[in-house]
């Protein structure tokens, strides 16, 4: 009778390490999992960062251009210039978000500005040289936001399914904010003489 309880207990002490050795593989998969996705965030953020740097690089360059033909629009000058400053200061993606946002917002405005100042302006080789590299940087812009938000959804897809979800927390992992367009952004530029 004491082999059998001493075997009983042997058995279940044996199934109790395997179930918390399987516990404990799937807490260090899961997690490794996490970290990796959020390093693949970072990185498709880290890509979409440099084109919106090259984007604000180019902008001084077009307003000065834009300002030779239309100096009346210092407004426009104006809030495009707050909008750089504030993607270069903005230290989180939302905060850098934000300001693309109203940087865009601004370049609209900029464009539309400059396609009513004069027809001069566009056929300018300087300024059709810098639109051109505006919209190559644009079409960079957009494959890097399609990445970075494809990256977001994986991550945030798995912290939110079962079994992740219970794994979530241990990770020390947060959900990532998707790359969208603001209500701004949306609008048609309205350009009055």
């Amino acid at each position: 009778m004491k082999t059998r309880r001493g075997a009983s207990a042997l058995a279940l002490i044996g199934g109790l390490i395997v179930i918390l050795g399987i516990a404990a593989a799937m807490t260090f998969s899961y997690t490794n999992g996490f970290v990796t996705m959020d390093e693949q965030v970072k990185a498709r953020w880290a890509q979409v960062d440099n084109q919106l740097k090259r984007r604000a690089d180019l902008v001084p360059n077009l307003v000065a251009t834009v300002k030779g033909y239309a100096s009346h629009e210092t407004e426009v000058f104006a809030k495009i210039a707050e909008a750089r400053a504030k993607l270069a200061g903005g230290g989180t993606p939302a905060e850098k978000i934000q300001a693309n946002g109203e940087l865009t917002t601004g370049l609209n405005r900029l464009i539309a500005v400059a396609e009513a100042a004069n027809p001069d302006l566009k056929s300018a080789p300087l300024f059709r040289q810098l639109m051109d590299e505006l919209a190559g940087t644009e079409n960079r812009l957009s494959v890097e936001r399609m990445r970075y938000n494809e990256a977001v959804q994986e991550l945030n897809t798995a912290m939110r399914r079962l079994p992740g979800s219970l794994f979530a927390g241990a990770s020390g992992v947060k959900p990532a904010t998707y790359f969208e367009v603001s209500a701004t952004e949306k609008e048609t530029p309205k350009v009055a003489f």
